[in-house]
């Protein structure tokens, strides 16, 4: 591994994966800036504050204003990369690249990684199997899309993520009231409003996966396929993921073969990938790509499993190094590893957990972790955000990893 201590890299407002962004690039001795607005639902971990050579406190929902104190940094001591660390931060990013000359997405082309009808729309322009689609502002466009895409459907907000305000409906009346529950939400998400323009997509029946890995070099690497399991529809909340998934050679040669096409596709040229996808009998169909790492733990589930750090890939692409250069790939601890995610069982609020103090006693379990603690509210079902707690294992096989999945699942009761 190269002396990197020169190379002084930003990272853009870090949430979830994008915190180990940080964590990686100060392992690998750069100089770590983190711009963040640090206030309201976008105030910086104290860890992820520690580690940062130098923390930017400023509006990162406000292009102009990051740009310029972003490049006033940059006069005085140049960045080697600047980073997203969050989807919604992709295009800001994308745009600071090209401001300092630096490798990044294309500002142009950029979009079609945030905006779910763009992401539609290349993909099925290069020949890719997608979902019937439409977008939807409004009633009458929403009796149109329903009309052409057909029960069941699934509606979502064409900019967001975790899960947030995506159901699915059977037919008007629940396509209806999703449209407003989605329409009405004022809450903020970062700092932003929630997005009312919706997408209203063909409903796809199959297991559910996702490819992550990296581009670099004109070159695009899947690392891992990852099994995601989800709770109840009408909701697509995940409660799970195996890594690596147990798919024949032949099946996960398609998989990658067709997210590499839909990379290209969006203009996704360098850096992290997280793609999600159903597999039919007909072949895979795209659910969504994001250029950033997974979340939901997902990195830490790839490293356990397959050696290979993302977080590292990721510097790696952006400041034109090779994996070898930054140590990105080690010996996998484990054959197999999973997370499994704890809803509440229709409770507002819990007065204890049953058996969660006993998981950690189990040989096979590396780490829990409560995200809503007893007595306090829990949001109402829907995304990750009813999620309130999980725990992290390693098995030595797929079939292993599921019945550990299961069985940490029924060891936890709620009161």
């Amino acid at each position: 591994m190269r002396d990197l201590s020169f190379a002084r890299v930003l990272v853009v407002e870090p949430v979830s994966s994008g915190n180990a962004l940080v964590t990686a690039a100060r392992d690998l001795g750069l100089q770590v800036v983190v711009a963040s607005y640090d206030a309201d639902d976008r105030t910086l971990p104290d860890e992820i504050r520690a580690l940062a050579h130098a923390v930017l406190v400023v509006d990162t929902n406000d292009q102009a204003a990051l740009e310029q104190a972003v490049l006033d940094m940059h006069r005085d001591a140049p960045f080697s990369a600047v980073l997203a660390g969050c989807d919604f931060h992709v295009p800001a990013t994308a745009r600071l690249a090209a401001a300092l000359g630096l490798t990044g997405l294309r500002p142009e082309t950029v979009e079609e990684v945030r905006d779910k009808v763009l992401m539609r729309a290349r993909s099925a322009e290069a020949g890719l199997r997608t979902p019937r689609f439409a977008q939807v502002t409004s009633l009458t466009e929403l009796e149109q899309a329903a009309e052409h895409v057909g029960y069941p459907c699934v509606i979502k907000p064409v900019g967001s993520s975790g899960s947030i305000h995506v159901s699915r409906a059977n037919e008007w009346a629940e396509l209806r009231a999703a449209f407003d529950r989605l329409s009405v939400d004022q809450s903020l998400d970062l700092g932003r409003p929630l997005e009312h323009r919706a997408i209203v997509e063909e409903y796809i029946a199959g297991p559910e996966f996702s490819a992550d890995g990296y581009v670099a070099e004109g070159r695009t690497t899947v690392v891992a396929l990852t099994r995601k399991l989800l709770g109840p529809e009408p909701a697509f909340v995940e409660i799970g993921h195996l890594t690596p998934a147990d798919e024949s050679v032949e099946v996960t040669a398609q998989i990658e073969k067709y997210v590499r096409a839909v990379v290209d596709a969006v203009h996704l040229t360098v850096g992290a990938f997280h793609c999600e996808l159903r597999m039919t009998p007909d072949g895979p169909v795209l659910i969504e790509i994001a250029a950033r790492l997974p979340g939901d733990r997902i990195v830490d589930l790839v490293h356990l499993a397959t050696g290979v750090s993302l977080p590292k890939a990721m510097i790696a692409a952006h400041l034109g190094w090779t994996l070898e250069d930054v140590g990105a790939i080690g010996v996998p601890q484990a054959k197999n590893a999973g997370i499994r995610f704890y809803l509440a069982d229709g409770h507002h609020a819990y007065r204890r957990l049953n058996g969660w103090d006993d998981l950690l006693a189990l040989p096979e379990v590396l780490e829990t972790k409560l995200t809503i603690a007893a007595g306090e509210p829990i949001p109402e079902p829907g995304d990750f955000r009813s999620r309130i707690g999980h725990v992290i294992f390693t098995a030595d096989s797929f079939q292993e990893a599921t019945d550990i999945w299961q069985a940490v699942g029924r060891a936890v009761t709620v009161e």
